[in-house]
């Protein structure tokens, strides 16, 4: 008969998850994941296998996350122009401050090196452009976000404009410059 857990998983993936995100998969050693939940080593083996089993799902948790935040926007019962507003400031005044984004961040330490790191990331890329796609047409077929460029093809550069603002953040750039560069994205898409 087995023991018992005598942790929480979820916490522990959490945990691992923000661990990972501030020093990155390479950087990150057994005894970090350890020192920050708790947990001993042979508890997490027993729980994820490894360490880039480990990392692979807190990938998987950082992507489930951050599309809920966004799905929770698009959700709101306001005019896509706010549901924009809201998804500016969030980007301002989140948690990842000077880490960037965990998927940015594994895509600058792997490259194109691990398959299932690029799904990750590819699977995230995909969602959130799905999303920003339904929220800039509804703002099209309003005629609130400018018609010059298809759904599609905005809600790609705005993606794009995301993904260079956690680069920004990962480097460095002030508070005042990542606003510069989304004021002024969101500001191209309107009519």
């Amino acid at each position: 008969m087995s023991r018992p857990r005598e942790f929480d998983v979820d916490r522990a993936l959490q945990q691992s998850m923000e661990v990972f995100w501030e020093q990155g998969f390479k950087s990150t050693s057994y005894e970090d994941l350890t020192r920050m939940t708790g947990v001993k080593k042979q508890s997490l083996y027993c729980v994820f296998n490894d360490k880039r089993s480990l990392f692979l799902k807190a990938l998987a948790l950082y992507r489930e996350q951050s599309v809920g935040t966004l799905k929770e926007i698009e959700a709101q019962a306001s005019s896509p122009l706010d549901k924009l507003d809201s998804l500016r400031h969030s980007l301002l005044g989140g948690k990842s401050g000077c880490q960037g984004c965990l998927m940015v961040n594994s895509s600058l330490e792997f490259g194109t090196d691990d398959e299932q790191v690029m799904r990750e990331n590819e699977l995230m890329f995909e969602e959130v452009q799905q999303i920003l796609e339904k929220i800039i047409r509804s703002g099209q077929e309003q005629q609130l976000i400018s018609n010059h460029f298809s759904s599609k093809e905005l809600a790609a550069y705005l993606n794009n404009t995301i993904l260079g603002v956690r680069i920004m953040e990962k480097s460095g750039s002030s508070h005042e410059q990542i606003e510069a560069v989304l004021r002024t994205s969101f500001a191209m898409m309107l009519p």
